[in-house]
């Protein structure tokens, strides 16, 4: 009778524990279904072709991580040729950072021929806080470019790097700002640049940068301006692709921590003879 007891125990226990064992695959499954669907979102709101224009030569490049993160970028082209261009990294993984993707994918479509990159914004920023998306927030960098004449803005995202054909220097433009969405109101600012024919101008989101190796050590920031100045000669597209080689090089095994977004924009030809504008806010 003992043996018997102790044997229906041990049964009860084996299916208690087949029984978790299903529960936790059954979890895994859906874990990893809504990731995918996370994935095919964030890859959906992506433009489906670059813009085409006589004096740019435009490359873009996203790859999210294992666990899906929430970049983006976008472009725009007004009526009157200006070249809008939006890279964002929003808070947050899975269908939340979707869902704020998906959002900003809206603003953008509404408010991206505005003249004010600290406009659109505003506007953004507001709608987003409207929503209440709780501690959802999208850190953005946006650029303007219309003929030999670039504007940058930027709330909560890396510096835009520019390189100055010229010179063969790296201008790095840095605004700190809060990330769209965090606050009701913030005096955000825009910056005015003269760009010259053989110059590129880089956006990328941290996933860079802040890449990890398999020790633990992160790129850095730096690393990013000394590829941009050794590429910049080549086109936009054989810049992208240093940038992705040397980031999966340093990676090496370990997988990547964060979404890597790059845009790169070489200008080929300068349209306008105004006087150039400086760099002020």
């Amino acid at each position: 009778m003992t043996l018997a007891l102790e044997n229906a125990r041990l049964v009860g226990r084996m299916i208690v524990e087949e029984r978790r064992r299903q529960e936790i695959e059954a979890e895994n499954e859906r874990r990893a279904k809504e990731l995918e669907e996370a994935r095919q979102l964030q890859l959906s709101m992506l433009p489906k072709r670059l813009p085409q224009l006589p004096h740019l030569e435009i490359a873009a490049y996203m790859k999210p991580a294992l666990e899906v993160g929430g970049d983006y970028y976008d472009f725009h082209v007004s009526e009157d040729g200006t070249l809008t261009v939006a890279v964002g990294d929003a808070t947050g993984h899975g269908l939340k950072a979707g869902t704020m993707v998906t959002a900003t994918k809206s603003l953008f479509n509404a408010f991206a021929h505005e003249p004010s990159i600290t406009q659109f914004f505003t506007q953004s920023s507001q709608a987003l806080k409207r929503m209440n998306l709780r501690s959802l927030y999208m850190a953005m960098t946006v650029i303007k470019v219309k003929e030999n004449c670039l504007t940058i803005s930027a709330a909560g995202m890396p510096p835009v790097l520019i390189y100055r054909a010229p010179s063969g220097t790296i201008e790095e433009v840095s605004i700190r700002a809060m990330p769209l969405g965090s606050v009701a109101s913030f005096p955000y600012q825009q910056q005015e640049f003269h760009l010259s024919p053989g110059d590129a101008v880089l956006l990328m989101s941290d996933g860079f940068p802040e890449r990890f190796n398999e020790r633990g050590e992160m790129l850095d920031y730096a690393r990013a301006k000394t590829v941009l100045q050794t590429t910049a000669a080549h086109s936009s597209q054989e810049i992208v692709d240093r940038f992705v080689r040397d980031g999966d090089e340093w990676g090496g095994a370990r997988p990547q921590d964060d979404d890597v977004t790059f845009v790169v924009l070489k200008v080929k030809a300068v349209q306008c003879t105004g006087t150039p504008l400086s760099s002020a806010k």
